[in-house]
């Protein structure tokens, strides 16, 4: 462009079939220029339906030019009018009325945005031309692509359930995918592997919808024949859009479809958690069917011969399941489940036997069975039956384990070993089967009395209570040598008898005497009574000690202080007579010994006051004599 003036926009660069290209907008920069003159855009721009497009142009100007022009163009699909050609001011922008005006804008860095992409912009070539004042004109371009991604696939499969042996082709499951722009492809998957179209076994119905605001809805629909392996198979479909460059995925949940299918496998088993039965359990017996749906299901017992006991009644016979409470050893035996299938009418049958461990007929053998007496032994011997191994333990009275095995040996008894004695059967196999039979083991003699009341001192007219206990056996009886009220008692192995009595003159001299019986012998014991005195001697007593105690004290404090002043004195000896005469100086004697020498030294001074030396202290003796 000579002179300033820069030549009317050019059409038609290569694109044939009547197509034009519309000038919307030119951009004058005035800057020096020279050189050759290039401008580079990206071929290829991929922008969200609803986003903004930046389009970008640069451009080199080797040399100096006084003016530069930038104009954007967009490839219109239908032929240029006139009227449309771009007219601007070398002084700023100027944006002639098109479709975009209300969307465009142009950035510092000469960059064109437009606004809220729409479907339409899709596939639209945009152009930015570049004229220098000395360089002429340069140009390059972008295809602008824009698109939305698809929503998830929804996958929904068919509710009613499809027959396993229909010769047809029947629906398996529908998948939708909604909002977006190209419309996508949907693929099927049955157990991750996908499923293609296939004559006589499956096929695949897609159907495109293009929504009012431009953008698609893709709804594809699974036909296909299943078998019985498919009662577990998952189907999914997946939709697949290209985005920059790239095909994407987005996968849908995998459902499970509900096939039916006749039964051609039945199994009756016993459902306990170690696979082992024991007296007492509640059992459950459980029809397993390999039917869909599930067909109607009977139970039965055998009984003796070959006739079968119905049990239905007890079953519950939608689920299969028959129910057993508290078995016994009678609930052994055969059970059979039947099944009868509505929709071909053919019929099924399970048995499986049940094994109801038990232990039964404990008994306990004592030997000799003879009454027993003290000093004597005696044998214990359990036995039991089971259809498996037992094991055998003694315990007594108070649950404590004696002995293991079937036999106990008990010598050398007591009153005392008389006692209630068990025998626990346990099923080594079966956790939980044991049963215990209990025996009496009662030895037999004479009363022996094993306590009774110390002597007590009482008062006459005293209310006291006066007990007496005893072991024997059989079971005796007491008898107290003087009438009060009595009550009797057991306490552990023990009989005991309490007498509440107001004391007597004659009791308080004679005493009580406790007599306990039975058939095979007597024994009895006295219980002595003493006078207790009457609290005033007490007093005096106490009174009298209390005088003693004060009259040896003040005796004490007068011989020390007569010693202190030096009214007593001591020869060398050591030794020195106070209050008695000679002749008695051999009685009473008392002598005092001390281990500190300090003190010695201060307290045994001569009556000149002269000092005596360790040797000659040690030991220093008063006498007291009367």
């Amino acid at each position: 462009m000579a002179g300033g003036r820069r030549a009317a926009p050019r059409c038609g660069w290569g694109w044939g079939g009547g197509w034009g290209c519309c000038p919307f907008l030119c951009l004058l920069l005035c800057c020096g220029a020279a050189g050759r003159l290039e401008v580079y855009m990206p071929a290829v721009l991929e922008v969200e339906i609803g986003s903004t497009a930046r389009l970008e142009c640069s451009f080199s100007i080797p040399g100096n030019a006084s003016f530069t022009s930038i104009e954007w163009f967009y490839v219109n699909r239908r032929p240029l009018r006139s009227g449309e050609a771009v007219r601007h001011h070398a002084s700023g922008v100027r944006i002639d009325e098109t479709e975009y005006s209300e969307r465009l804008s142009v950035g510092e860095d000469k960059a064109l945005s437009i606004s809220k992409v729409t479907r339409q912009d899709n596939a639209r070539t945009f152009i930015c031309q570049v004229g220098a004042d000395s360089q002429g004109v340069g140009e390059s371009r972008t295809e602008l692509y824009t698109y939305k991604i698809p929503a998830p696939p929804e996958i929904t499969p068919n509710s009613a359930g499809i027959p396993a042996q229909s010769n047809d082709m029947l629906k398996i499951a529908q998948c939708t995918s909604e909002n977006s722009f190209p419309s996508p492809n949907i693929t099927w998957y049955k157990n991750g592997e996908p499923l293609l179209q296939e004559e006589d076994k499956t096929k695949i119905l897609t159907t495109l919808v293009r929504e009012s605001n431009g953008l698609y809805t893709v709804v594809s629909t699974l036909f296909s024949k299943v078998t019985r392996e498919d009662r577990n198979s998952l189907f999914h479909c997946t939709v697949h859009y290209w985005l920059q460059g790239q095909m994407r995925t987005k996968d849908s949940p995998r459902v499970n479809v509900t096939v039916f299918y006749p039964t051609e496998h039945v199994e009756l088993r016993v459902a306990t958690n170690a696979g082992i039965v024991k007296e007492g359990d509640d059992v459950k017996l459980v029809c397993d069917a390999d039917g869909n749906p599930a067909p109607v299901f009977s139970f039965f017992r055998r009984e003796l011969g070959d006739s079968w006991q119905d049990m239905t009644s007890l079953a519950d016979t939608n689920d299969g399941v028959l129910m057993l409470h508290n078995v016994s050893k009678s609930s052994s035996g055969l059970y059979r489940c039947q099944t009868l299938d509505l929709d071909d009418m053919t019929q099924h049958e399970g048995d499986v036997e049940l094994v109801v461990n038990y232990i039964e007929g404990v008994q306990v053998k004592m030997e000799p069975s003879s009454p027993l007496h003290e000093g004597d032994s005696v044998r214990l011997s359990c036995t039991a039956h089971s259809p498996v191994k037992l094991d055998y333990q003694w315990r007594d009275a108070r649950g404590r384990k004696v002995a293991e095995g079937n036999q106990l040996l008990l010598t050398n008894l007591t009153f005392e070993t008389s006692s209630n004695f068990s025998c626990r059967v346990k099923a080594r196999s079966v956790p939980g089967l044991e049963q215990s039979k209990q025996v009496a083991v009662a030895v037999k003699g004479k009363p022996r009395i094993v306590a009774i009341s110390a002597p007590l001192y009482v008062r006459q007219d005293e209310v006291i209570n006066l007990t007496c206990k005893a072991i024997a056996f059989p079971q005796p009886s007491f008898h107290w040598s003087i009438n009060g009220t009595t009550h009797e008692y057991m306490e552990n192995q023990h009989m005991a008898s309490n007498l509440t009595v107001r004391v007597s003159h004659d009791l308080l001299r004679a005493g009580a005497m406790c007599r306990v019986s039975n058939a095979l012998g007597v024994s009895e014991k006295h219980i002595q009574l003493l006078d207790q005195k009457p609290s005033e001697s007490k007093g005096i007593i106490i009174v009298a000690i209390i005088v003693c105690i004060l009259v040896v004290a003040v005796l004490g404090s007068i011989i020390y202080f007569l010693h202190k002043k030096g009214k007593i004195s001591c020869g060398r000896s050591g030794k020195q007579d106070i209050t008695k005469p000679e002749a008695r100086k051999d009685k009473n004697v008392v002598e005092v010994k001390s281990d500190k020498l300090s003190e010695e030294a201060g307290l045994l001074q001569g009556a000149n006051g002269e000092k005596r030396s360790p040797a000659d202290q040690s030991e220093k003796y008063i006498d007291l004599r009367n």
